[in-house]
């Protein structure tokens, strides 16, 4: 794309049904060293009207068309370089299409493209039409057939469905057909062959059907899928007890790759991950990465249901299958682990990324309403807060309601591509709730603001609500949406005021659930009354973050602190010392000692530490002080060094005010045990590190030099021993140990590439990682800007996570950024735009950063040959 070209948006408003219907679709593939021929068989239905068929298509050859047997002449159809278009065809046909592509120089990742050797595919959103031509939109849904013909080399020939028939041909390669029973979009196609391993189980349905596992991967990593055997295990057993949601294929499959922009696929019964979301053992895979695997593993497979045997109409849908999916997929990890801590991580990720986005030039709906290029809408708007959405229509209509919804969704819609409205009509219809206010929800941009008081007065204790919205691009005005907030009323003791004598007034509805009642804020202003109480309670308030808002409530320091160690709602506990500790660092940036309020709060803290793994998991998220991109979304203007150097001070505080605590609680979580998973352990490794991450700030040097290097002698796990490598990077001068315990890490992991990347992200997010040293890691021999993995270890480390020397005062590292964009812009636009995204908010900086950031965009967006993905993000950006 030339500098002065601009791409068309495509909106919401200008959907239209397809105009042809695929009944079935055979596909057959012919792999060749260099060139890969694809015929694509079509049976096709006209759905009504005259107009012609147009099939989209890019970076093919075409080798020929014909309709119902006959070769067409070049007259009788049109072609250009997105689309093929076949005129005058009768209302029921078959079309038949030939196409050769070349996968080995697929660098995009979209499409059919070669990993390590194997071919494998990403259709989802756009990326079928980069193997045959064909109507690739969600709402055309098909039976697939798919034969693949290879030769010995690739001796594995995956595609969705169930294997129908294998044969070696007379050239002696081998040919293998699938089909798939269940009509799904092009989004879903999937194909893979290679020389690969594979790790076999079987799964016995509530229905007592036998299903094969299968997870696939180049065989030096085989020995890393059992984890994820087990995982996916576990996640279907609890889709059939929590959802009734039961497996319809005879075969699912699982493969991993090298190269792959996501994080997984769901295409039906055949899923391509990223080996970062499959391979986990305790030398591979840090506590966090088990998690993630256990998380995408759960994520992909309750896909089957919300996402493919029920779709969205459009990609403007996209959330309907993602925001439900990452919403289920919470609910397993919380039920497998602990529901408040992954309550608490989610809402860190939004908080952090989430609300960025919203307060951004590119803030968009969770349905948006326009696009130019569909790959930039994979955000966490559309998926994390997509799934906030979806649960608080669960708080609204209550648990038995939300399954009866779900049922009802699923039954109603089976094998059709819906939208966000059919997913609210089956709740409000299981439920008897009118959500028509919700759907603003989908339709509004933006983190609404509830601002809250309080008064006390001749016995009766009030609650004021007021929410507002603020402006987003294309949207000045909000209506006023319907907020479930849940809250409770603590006395001075910690004991719940919400009992069976309680009694409120309010012109709003409220429902008592326990000891935690649910206030729906419909209108702009309200209240919330409670007659009969002597003494002003405290409120917890917005418990499990019932809605995804920004709370303005102005309470003291003491009645946070109060609830931090009181409220039975651990949410709200965290959540009032978030509170307090943000609060705190404000303070110290503009000059305030670090408070003993605070001080004895942690020492209060480490002075009991709990058994339960629940309880552990909670006070080890509870000593961790805010990150810097939590605290930059507190403040309208950010001060970069005014922020880390206040985190830093209270930091340094925690740890020296409370040294004999620290030590006490390494010393008790110092476990010799042998590593395991479970949720115990896990707690124990994240205390022990939290532990050794203070200590790290006050130990004199040779003593930390000296610890560090014997815990890294006997560390039997990836968790161990980057949390030491992290702490020797950040609070070890330069010198030996560190440069020796990096370079013995690398050499004995190097053949381990997602070892590889943690070293990496080690390194690129350290406090010492200059712009010099940032370049010494992109000129590594490890390093390959083709692979997204690499890249996300690397070069979004830096900018997101190494907030001191991403944003030098030079404005070097925002220029560096530019010019990393630029050069993957060629190679992998997806990847390109979302290494944009951290130089969009270049209006929220203090200073010369803002015009420098700003700076770096305009020299991205003056370059010829920008990719549609790069120019809506930069050109929104500076708009």
């Amino acid at each position: 794309m030339n500098a002065q070209e601009t791409p068309e948006a495509i909106f919401l408003a200008d959907y239209r049904p397809p105009a042809y219907r695929i009944l079935e679709t055979d596909l057959r593939f012919e792999i060749g060293r260099g060139e890969t021929r694809v015929e694509n068989r079509m049976q096709l239905e006209r759905s009504g009207g005259s107009e012609p068929l147009v099939l989209q298509g890019e970076r093919l050859r075409l080798e020929s068309v014909s309709v119902d047997g006959r070769t067409l002449s070049s007259n009788e159809y049109a072609l250009d370089d997105s689309s093929l278009t076949i005129f005058d065809l009768p209302a029921r046909c078959e079309v038949d299409v030939v196409t050769r592509i070349e996968p080995e120089k697929n660098t995009a990742l979209e499409g059919l493209y070669q990993s390590s050797g194997m071919y494998c595919t990403q259709c989802e959103a756009e990326g079928f039409r980069r193997i045959t031509y064909y109507q690739d939109r969600p709402d055309v849904l098909s039976v697939f057939t798919t034969t693949i013909v290879a030769d010995a080399g690739y001796p594995v020939l995956l595609s969705n469905g169930n294997p129908i028939s294998e044969t070696v041909l007379e050239d002696g390669r081998r040919q293998v057909t699938w089909h798939d029973p269940h009509p799904k979009p092009s989004y879903l196609f999937a194909l893979v062959a290679g020389d690969l391993a594979v790790l076999e189980d079987t799964f016995v349905t509530a229905s007592g059907r036998k299903v094969e596992l299968r997870i696939y991967s180049e065989p030096h990593n085989i020995g890393q899928c059992d984890y994820a055997m087990d995982a996916l295990k576990r996640s279907m057993r609890w889709d059939e007890e929590v959802y009734g949601r039961e497996y319809d294929l005879d075969i699912y499959m699982i493969v991993a790759v090298d190269d792959f922009n996501m994080g997984a696929m769901e295409n039906k019964g055949l899923n391509v991950f990223n080996t970062s979301c499959v391979l986990a053992t305790p030398d591979t895979a840090t506590d966090q990465a088990y998690q993630r695997v256990e998380a995408v593993i759960a994520h992909e497979y309750f896909h089957n249901w919300s996402g493919n045997r029920v779709t969205c109409r459009d990609w403007f849908q996209l959330s309907l299958k993602e925001g439900f999916t990452v919403y289920r997929d919470a609910q397993f990890s919380g039920d497998m682990h602990s529901t408040t801590v992954k309550r608490i991580e989610d809402v860190n990720l939004l908080r952090s990324v989430q609300f960025a986005e919203d307060a951004g030039p590119l803030a968009h709906p969770v349905r948006p309403a326009s696009y130019i290029e569909i790959s930039n809408f994979y955000t966490p708007t559309v998926y994390e807060k997509g799934a906030e959405v979806v649960g608080m229509v669960r708080t609204i209509v209550g648990p038995e309601s939300f399954r009866a919804g779900s049922d009802l969704y699923f039954e109603r819609h089976d094998g059709q591509a819906v939208t966000t409205e059919d997913f609210l009509a089956a709740m409000a219809d299981a439920s008897g709730r009118d959500l028509s206010q919700f759907q603003r929800w989908y339709d509004q941009a933006g983190t609404p603001v509830v601002t809250v008081t309080t008064q006390h007065a001749e016995g009766v204790f009030t609650i004021r609500f007021r929410q507002q919205c603020p402006p987003t691009p294309g949207q000045d005005k909000k209506q006023p949406f319907h907020m479930p907030i849940a809250l409770g009323l603590i006395g001075s003791d910690g004991s719940s005021l919400v009992t069976d004598g309680l009694r409120w007034e309010s012109d709003q509805l409220v429902e008592r659930r326990g000891d935690t009642l649910v206030f729906h804020l419909c209108s702009k202003t309200s209240a919330l009354a409670f007659p009969g109480l002597e003494q002003a309670p405290q409120v917890s308030l917005l418990r499990g973050f019932s809605a995804p808002v920004k709370v303005e409530f102005d309470r003291p320091d003491a009645s946070l602190a109060l609830l931090a160690m009181k409220d039975p709602d651990g949410f709200a506990a965290w959540d009032a010392l978030q509170t307090l500790l943000v609060r705190e660092i404000a303070r110290i940036a503009t000059g305030a000692e670090v408070s003993r309020t605070v001080i004895g709060l942690f020492k209060a803290m480490l002075g009991k530490i709990p058994a339960d793994a629940e309880s552990r998991f909670l006070l080890a998220t509870k000593l961790a002080v805010p990150s810097e991109n939590y605290l930059f979304e507190q403040v309208e203007r950010i001060d970069v060094d005014g922020i880390c150097a206040a985190r830093d001070t209270l930091l340094d505080a925690l740890a020296l005010e409370n040294v004999d605590g620290w030590e006490a609680l390494l010393s008790q979580c110092d476990s010799t045990a042998a590593y395991s998973p479970d949720a115990d352990s896990m707690a124990s490794r994240a205390l022990k590190n939290c532990a050794l991450g203070y200590l790290g700030r006050v130990l004199e040097t040779d003593e930390l030099e000296s610890r560090l290097a014997e815990r890294m002698a006997r560390a039997d796990n990836l968790t161990d021993r980057r949390a030491l490598l992290q702490i020797a990077v950040d609070r070890l001068p330069a010198g030996d140990l560190t440069e020796r315990l990096l370079r013995e890490f690398h050499d004995r992991w190097q053949s381990e590439a997602l070892v590889v990347n943690q070293w990496f992200a080690v390194q690129a997010s350290g406090t010492g990682c200059d712009l010099d040293t940032l370049k010494a890691l992109v000129a590594h021999p490890a390093f390959e800007i083709t692979n997204p993995n690499k890249v996300r270890s690397v070069l979004s480390t830096f900018a997101g996570a190494n907030q001191r020397n991403f944003h030098a005062a030079d404005g070097s590292g925002y220029r560096y950024l530019a010019e990393r964009i630029v050069e993957l812009n060629a190679i992998n636009p997806q990847m390109a735009a979302a290494l944009a995204k951290p130089l969009t908010r270049f209006r929220r900086y203090a200073g010369e950063r803002s015009s420098l950031m700003r700076k770096a965009l305009m020299d991205i967006a003056g370059r010829d040959g920008l990719s549609t993905d790069v120019f809506e993000v930069v050109t929104k950006s500076l708009a």
